[in-house]
């Protein structure tokens, strides 16, 4: 299994932050997606540019603090949790933490590559659409 956090610090309110990490239906600030299929309240199916699917259900959401769910698809299977927490300035810090196990043996050896280099991309994406917003 394969672990990854990322941590940052935006000078938005939380619900604004939640609400654009949370959206399904606005997800343009998205660079890794074409598009997301929502099945149901608690399911849903991301598609990155090159049309991969990757499945989603949700099984923790409490608005502006805690969003949960589990990942799979052909190559994984894990757990995404995010934490979000406002100070008294107004300031969200957010904490993102994702494990997944490899299906493919030899695919265990990258996965924690991969992870870095998807949280990065999505915190980068997510400054840049809060960025817009100022």
């Amino acid at each position: 299994m394969a672990k990854a956090t990322r941590t940052a610090s935006f000078p938005f309110e939380a619900e604004t932050v939640w609400n654009i990490v949370t959206s399904l239906e606005h997800y343009s600030w998205r660079s890794d997606l074409s598009r997301i299929d929502v099945i149901d309240d608690t399911n849903f199916v991301e598609y990155t540019k090159d049309g991969y699917a990757t499945s989603f259900t949700v099984t923790c959401k409490e608005p502006c603090k805690r969003w949960e769910f589990d990942i799979e698809n052909s190559n994984m299977h894990g757990h995404w949790t995010g934490l979000f927490s406002q100070n008294a300035a107004g300031e969200t810090t957010v904490d993102f933490t994702e494990e997944v196990t490899a299906k493919k043996i030899f695919m265990k050896p990258l996965v924690g590559i991969y992870l870095r280099k998807q949280q990065k991309t999505y915190m980068q994406d997510l400054k840049k659409a809060l960025d817009s917003l100022a």
